[in-house]
């Protein structure tokens, strides 16, 4: 494969499936989707059936804390393999073109490999590729154990790239009508359209080098106005960080046995650029569930006189005032808790974000058994759904300017945790290609 180091990228071979198989069954939904509504997988196994599915290559969370686990990972491995064997699964050189429609938006990305030697998650890195969320260690080791001895990767990363003038990704679009479309078909359940075009190695090239006009040194300071001395961000994480840095932990664990030059260096990936129409930052929502101590004791407790709740008459009147906040305090709503729904305000947070000083409060809280876990949802009737069970309480967020992204991860280094969601739960990437990795 062909390896351009100097922007930590290599061109993949990819495994599609063979001609005829039915891909609205072949393609599902991220696997840390859905993880609290067991329903939408029901709904997955009976449209998959005994097809051919990434849904056998995959772990989706949901089943995480289920008995036969192990058993499950060996069933993925061994279908893996059997694909491989079978012909299922047949390899493919180059970039891939790919078009995702789903609620009358179309995004654009391209589908490579990255570097993980490039690659650096701990806090303060200076990594051309970069997370722009705290990674939390203690999340990786099952995720290791799934990708440990596996024979192949099924990447729902989504990495961005900040290209204001529409340089790498764009002209592919313009120029789709000269590519080969190698897949076009309906997602499943809602979840709109995916099409994939082969990208030439005339339009490969073209990529490549406007990829290194954004990673020159002078363009990116004078982007973000900062010295010439900074180390550039090329590629920021946008979905599926602990997926990236599961790839990096094994091959850091892999690289004194095997070397330099293996396939478990590299992570396929899709690269979106952060100005695309079609992509929107949403906010990441919280919800506890089955509390088990006095939820306004503890945030009283936590923030003394900095903290202040207000009752509002609706969802919509919570979400209107959280939304227009205006930074003075910062500004959650609550959703259940004992009440139906309000608007806590915290004033002299430690945090320069919102989403940080409640996630900072909730693992506390979580850590002194207050309640029985968190789940992270998308949308505010998600949160509302599952917030206003009894026991349960949720946590509304506003969400952050996508424009704001690079600039906050080289100034500030990495966001708190699940900040923002590119697009809502049902436009997440689904599993379509794949990759040899051992």
């Amino acid at each position: 494969m062909k390896i351009i180091s100097d922007i930590g990228i290599q061109i993949p071979q990819v495994y599609l499936p063979k001609p005829g198989t039915d891909l609205k069954k072949w393609a599902v939904i991220a696997c840390d989707q859905f993880t609290s509504e067991p329903e939408y997988w029901h709904d997955v196994e009976k449209i998959v059936g005994d097809a051919p599915s990434t849904l056998n290559l995959t772990f989706p969370e949901v089943h995480l804390e289920k008995e036969g686990g192990d058993q499950r990972i060996q069933n993925i491995q061994t279908t893996m393999r059997k694909y491989m064997d079978d012909g299922v699964l047949q390899p493919r050189d180059g970039l891939i073109y790919v078009e995702r429609t789903v609620a009358g938006k179309t995004r654009k990305g391209v589908v490579l490999c990255l570097d993980l030697e490039a690659y650096d998650y701990n806090k303060g890195s200076s990594s051309l590729i970069r997370a722009t969320e705290g990674t939390i260690v203690d999340r990786l080791p099952p995720r290791i154990k799934i990708r440990e001895g596996a024979a192949m990767e099924l990447p729902h990363i989504l990495v961005l790239i900040d290209d204001p003038n529409r340089t790498v990704i764009e002209p592919l679009s313009a120029a789709k009508a000269k590519l080969e479309k190698i897949y076009d078909f309906d997602l499943m359940l809602d979840s709109g359209h995916l099409a994939g075009y082969a990208v030439s190695e005339e339009f490969e090239n073209k990529v490549v080098e406007a990829l290194r006009g954004l990673a020159k040194p002078e363009t990116f300071a004078a982007k973000y106005g900062i010295g010439k001395d900074q180390p550039v961000l090329l590629f920021a994480m946008g979905d599926g960080n602990h997926s990236l840095a599961t790839a990096k932990a094994i091959w850091e664990k892999m690289k004194p046995q095997v070397g330099m030059d293996h396939p478990s260096r590299y992570a396929l990936v899709e690269i979106e650029n952060v100005h695309d129409d079609g992509l929107e930052f949403e906010p990441i929502h919280r919800v506890l569930f089955n509390l088990k101590k006095d939820l306004f004791a503890e945030l009283k407790k936590t923030f003394g006189d900095n903290f202040s709740y207000t009752e509002v008459a609706s969802g919509e009147a919570m979400i209107h005032k959280v939304d227009s906040a205006d930074g003075q305090k910062q500004a959650i709503g609550l959703v259940g808790g004992g009440q139906k729904f309000g608007v806590i305000e915290i004033a002299h947070a430690s945090s320069n974000l919102a989403v940080g000083t409640i996630q900072s409060f909730i693992d506390s809280f979580l850590k002194d058994g207050g309640a029985e876990k968190v789940d992270y949802v998308h949308g505010e009737d998600v949160v509302e759904r599952l917030a206003l069970q009894a026991g349960n309480v949720g946590f509304y967020l506003a969400g952050m300017h996508k424009s704001d992204l690079f600039k906050t991860v080289i100034l500030d280094g990495a966001l708190p945790r699940k900040t923002f969601s590119m697009g809502e739960a049902r436009e997440k990437r689904f599993y379509m290609e794949a990759r040899k990795i051992s």
